[in-house]
This record gives structure tokens, sequence and C-alpha cells, in this order.
């Protein structure tokens, strides 16, 4: 499951380019799914995956291997033992939802500030999705996109983190190793096989 170079990235034509043209793009990761038949949306793959125990973000953290199930609940524990999780006073007027055009809004097929776990909502668009989690020590944000190929799919997923105090840049090197090397490819392997499962079905029903 391969993080990829950010040219690709910001080849594509989405929205996050210029709506987060100012937050750094932390890295990008994405994971080809086999093309088992045309026209499928982001949108339409999310709201499968989400009736299967699949959160907008990816899965949810209970079906993920037990070394990745573990480190979260090692992180949640120490965060709220040194209160770093909770969301900032701030949150609202710092949320990247304050950037929605109204043709935006109106584009949107779930609402700005839709709490989704640990995330809120920011949009969700037919093939572009961008969810946001404000904590004491960052502010992330987590898109997901998919790009229709002539004999696949790619799923992308991205990280943007602005800075929100002198902790910041310590925190996310504490974290990197772990996330890149176990979390997120964890997280990219359950969307392939949710991909998977979800087209054998459609295709049972056909």
């Amino acid at each position: 499951m391969p993080q990829i170079s950010p040219s690709e990235f910001y080849a594509l034509s989405l929205r996050v380019h210029t709506f987060l043209a100012d937050v750094p793009l932390h890295d990008v990761w994405a994971v080809d799914l086999p093309k088992h038949c045309d026209g499928v949306t982001l949108s339409e793959f999310l709201g499968r995956a989400s009736q299967d125990g699949c959160n907008a973000a990816g899965v949810e953290i209970n079906r993920l291997p037990p070394v990745a199930r573990a480190l979260f609940r090692v992180r949640f524990f120490l965060g709220r033992i040194f209160r770093v999780e909770a969301e900032p006073k701030d949150a609202l007027a710092a949320s990247f939802s304050s950037r929605l055009t109204p043709e935006d809004r109106a584009r949107s097929f779930v609402a700005s500030g839709t709490r989704e776990g640990l995330f809120r909502f920011v949009y969700r668009f037919e093939n572009e999705q961008l969810l946001e989690i404000q904590k004491r020590t960052v502010h992330g944000a987590a898109l997901s996109a998919l790009a229709e190929k002539a004999d696949s799919y790619r799923f992308y997923f991205a990280v943007y983190v602005r800075q929100r105090t002198w902790i910041t840049p310590f925190y996310m090197g504490l974290i990197d190793p772990v996330r890149r090397w176990i979390i997120y490819p964890a997280l990219l392997k359950k969307i392939r096989a949710t991909w998977d499962q979800n087209n054998l079905i459609s295709a049972k029903v056909v």
C-alpha cells in the first residue's frame, strides 16, 4: 500500500487543492482497486462500506488488526492522561468548514460539522471527501478520493497538518513511524478488502 509522490496527487482535479492551498500536505497514499463495474463513485462506496462497519475515515478501529488496535488504544489512553485529545475551545472558529462556499455546501452529500467518530465532515462530494480533526496538539485533515481508470480504480488518502502550537511538529514526529508503517497500511488493506466484499455482494445481486 504505497505512499505516493505528491505530484501524482496534485495532478488530480480535486477541490482540496485550492481549498487547503495554505495547509501543508503531510503525506499521501494510494491503493489500486479492481474494476468490477464502471461508474462507481466514492460516495457510493463509502455509503456501502458504512453498512459493513467502515466509517468515513476508513474503518472502525475494532476491525483493524490486533497490533493496530493496540496502538490506537495506547494513544487514546495517553491522550486522556495528558489531556491532548479534547477539541480546543476555538474549534468552531478555526474549522476548515468556514471556508466552504455556498456552492460547496449545496454540492456536499453530508452537512459540514457532522461528527464521524474522532472526525468531523467538512464535505463529501461525489468522488472526494474531506474530514478534519482538531486537538490541542494538531489540526489535521484527511482527504479521500476515488479516480476511475481504464481497467481499475485508485483510492487516494491524503493527510494535511496545520501547526496548532509548538508541540505539533514533535507530536507528528512521535507518531509518524507507527502511522506510516502500521496504521495506514492496515487502513488501506481494509479498504481494499471492503471494496472486494461489496463488489462481490453486488455481483451476486445482479
